[in-house]
């Protein structure tokens, strides 16, 4: 993920804070009905501290609290159509109204006329132009290097944008040192596939490695899709499960970052996982909650996907 630990620890004696952000695959803002929204059918302590106390809801989705905030983000776009991943995460990594530039809503992967635009503009590329120190905390396996070789249209819009910035994935050897997280947070799916081996954590423990990891940059990221494939499944029971997972992930964040010098972040592309009552996206709008430094300066000036990157931008350069 690069170098300059030091010259990151000397800024960090100064003003701007560094920031974790937690890109979510598949998550919007639903009902209060526990019987189609499994955010409101289980406890999930860490998500309703974040949130003020109580769970995000439709009608209740903006707070502000003393250590944290969180504000509805539009994901439609003004465009027709159900949000979908490649045009989302297109216009959340890079700030451009992605299905509006091609005319509708495109996924999984980024259409062809938005690559250029997504190498160009992606969030990574542009702090690593004003000399940040950006990072990817995701560790892919062999066999993903050896399918992209051979499908490069199908590579999704994160791993895209970082490989832009002419710097490597993580590898499993990253993986194993303790340099990079698995994508499912604890390595359990990674062994179980028969990748190299990688020590299991436990979600909290996986939450303490990606803060330790921060310290060394000014913005880290980490991707986490499983939310958007339990909403597709459709299954209560697999959604409690990758919630929970999820939950004690951001326990463990929260409880080893500085929150005086640290901006956390997490937010998704497009609803899924909160209407179960549906195995397709929905066009409700996705949560941003932010916590630790700066959170609710932050929050205030986000109204759709488009102003994050700009957000985050203007943050990490004044």
């Amino acid at each position: 993920m690069g170098g300059g630990p030091a010259r990151i620890r000397e800024k960090m004696k100064g003003r701007r804070p560094r920031v974790i952000f937690l890109f979510v695959d598949g998550v919007g803002i639903g009902s209060a009905d526990p019987g189609r929204n499994p955010f409101a059918s289980q406890a999930l302590p860490v998500f309703r501290e974040l949130a003020g106390g109580r769970m995000l809801r439709l009608r209740d989705a903006r707070r502000f609290g003393k250590g944290s905030s969180c504000v509805p983000v539009n994901a439609t776009l003004g465009v027709a159509g159900l949000p979908q991943s490649g045009t989302g995460q297109t216009a959340l990594l890079t700030g451009v109204n992605a299905p509006k530039f091609i005319g509708k809503h495109f996924g999984p992967y980024p259409f062809s006329t938005l690559r250029p635009l997504l190498a160009e503009r992606n969030i990574f590329v542009r702090l690593q132009r004003s000399g940040q120190h950006v990072g990817y905390a995701n560790a892919f396996p062999h066999r993903y290097f050896e399918y992209m070789a051979a499908r490069p249209a199908m590579r999704a819009a994160v791993s895209s944008a970082w490989l832009a910035t002419g710097l490597p994935l993580n590898t499993a050897d990253r993986l194993a040192r303790g340099e990079a997280l698995s994508a499912d947070i604890t390595s359990e799916r990674w062994n179980s596939r028969g990748f190299p081996a990688a020590p299991v954590l436990t979600p909290a423990e996986a939450g303490k490695r990606l803060a330790r990891l921060s310290r060394d940059h000014d913005f880290l990221l980490f991707e986490y899709y499983e939310t958007d494939h339990a909403g597709h499944s459709g299954l209560m029971e697999e959604a409690h499960a990758v919630l929970t997972r999820l939950d004690a992930f951001l326990g463990g964040i929260l409880a080893s970052m500085d929150h005086a010098s640290t901006l956390l972040l997490l937010t998704s592309d497009h609803g899924n996982l909160e209407d179960l009552s549906t195995k397709s996206h929905t066009r409700n709008p996705v949560p941003l909650i932010a916590a630790g430094a700066r959170h609710a300066e932050f929050v205030r000036t986000i109204r759709s996907l488009t102003d994050v990157t700009p957000a985050i931008v203007r943050l990490l350069s004044n």
